[in-house]
């Protein structure tokens, strides 16, 4: 994944060979690192009490319907428990600010990039959540997928959500800054990318109705910077349980402000 991104650095900023050589020697070195992980997120799909227990059988009545679309952030890849699960996390959350069930589905997969998103949003709208959250993007950055294209694929999904009823909230792409793995100067690269996809994927959502974004990188990265070794997972490239649930703090208060859950028990689309 990281060779596209070599390749890409090299068609648009005018590198050197020697550069290109030298940025193709630690993107080797960073696949070596990270590796490939062979493990599924964890799963606990289902509906979440007000009183925090759940996954609970049936669904009683006034339930909220809550989706996680996009990549392995988004599923969670790299938590060592089921109730770490940003997902789970963030249902529990939205259960306890409503006073209401929350139905989690998760639809996100691990190793998505943007147009990817098409599946998952079609499997969704069979019965469309009353919110959903995404986030994607970080795959993009390490393949060969122009910014404004990925950013005008991103717009389209989540329009089609938004037509059938949806409030989505969009977690931008992250700063792979963060990833310490990838050496220098790739990592350098990685961030810019990413950091012009966040800005892209901000601009084409502010021009639609019913939709928030939420700048992960603002957000997260001055603290997966000050506590790696707390924040990441075994693989150092995925958050670990302790890095979902800081995650999961910081995102549900803006879920709860885009459903209208201040100052009110019931969930009204934007």
């Amino acid at each position: 994944m990281f060779r596209a991104l070599v390749l890409v650095a090299g068609s648009v900023g005018g590198l050197s060979g020697a550069a290109i050589s030298l940025l193709n020697g630690q993107s080797k070195k960073a696949r070596t690192i990270i590796g490939k992980s062979r493990a599924l997120p964890l799963n606990a799909d289902g509906v979440y009490l007000p009183d925090g227990s759940g996954p609970v059988a049936g669904e009683p009545g006034g339930t909220l319907s809550f989706a996680m679309l996009g990549d392995s952030l988004a599923a969670g890849l790299g938590a060592e428990r089921t109730d770490q699960l940003p997902g789970v996390l963030l249902a529990r959350g939205l259960a306890d600010e409503s006073g209401r069930p929350v139905r989690l589905t998760t639809h996100a997969v691990s190793g998505s990039r943007t147009s990817d998103l098409d599946e998952q949003v079609d499997v969704a709208l069979i019965d469309p959540p009353d919110l959903a959250m995404v986030i994607i993007g970080g795959n993009d950055v390490t393949s060969r997928m122009r910014i404004g294209t990925s950013a005008a694929v991103l717009a389209k999904q989540v329009r089609r959500m938004v037509r059938a009823g949806t409030t989505v909230v969009v977690g931008t792409c992250p700063d792979l800054d963060i990833i310490a793995p990838i050496p220098q100067p790739l990592r350098a690269i990685a961030s810019r990318w990413g950091l012009a996809l966040a800005r892209a994927q901000r601009r084409e959502l502010e021009r639609l109705d019913g939709v928030s974004t939420v700048s992960t990188a603002a957000l997260l990265t001055p603290e997966f910077l000050a506590r790696p070794d707390e924040l990441f997972s075994d693989d150092r490239f995925h958050p670990s349980g302790a890095g979902y649930e800081l995650a999961a703090d910081l995102l549900l208060a803006p879920l709860c402000d885009a459903a209208g859950l201040w100052g009110s028990r019931d969930l009204t689309h934007a």
